[in-house]
């Protein structure tokens, strides 16, 4: 059974390009209800804390760099089916593989700068929602 929350982040490249309420629009005109919204900066030890399942991966200190480079918006979102709907909404990793109209497309720069980020999994929504918001389980 399918979750109806999920988790995202607006990257620091689309906050300072001053894309944050174009893609909050989006979301909340695809049906999606914001229950919890937060503007932070990530410190260095947090990005690695919350990418950790990527330690290993060549790009994790880039990806780390990056995250820890400027504010983010955190949210957590509501809709039916919200994981695999907001996944839809947000389009490829890769802007240039997404689909026509989706937030990647619309305000991604690169692969290594796309915009946002969202959850893969409802475990990973209610971990991701908990990492930033102590209202939310972590389990």
């Amino acid at each position: 059974m399918s979750g109806n929350t999920t988790f995202t982040m607006i990257k620091p490249d689309a906050f300072e390009a001053g894309f944050t309420g174009a893609i909050l629009q989006k979301f909340i005109e695809n049906g999606f209800k914001i229950k919890a919204l937060k503007l932070t900066q990530l410190r260095k030890e947090d990005a690695e804390a919350f990418y950790a399942v990527h330690s290993e991966r060549p790009f994790f200190n880039s990806l780390v760099a990056f995250m820890s480079s400027g504010p983010i918006v955190a949210a957590v979102l509501e809709k039916e089916n919200a994981v695999d709907n907001f996944r839809k909404l947000i389009g490829s990793t890769n802007p240039a593989d997404a689909a026509e109209g989706t937030v990647r497309k619309l305000f991604a720069a690169s692969i290594e700068r796309n915009a946002v980020h969202g959850s893969d999994s409802d475990e990973n929504a209610v971990i991701e929602s908990g990492f930033f918001f102590t209202h939310f389980d972590r389990h």
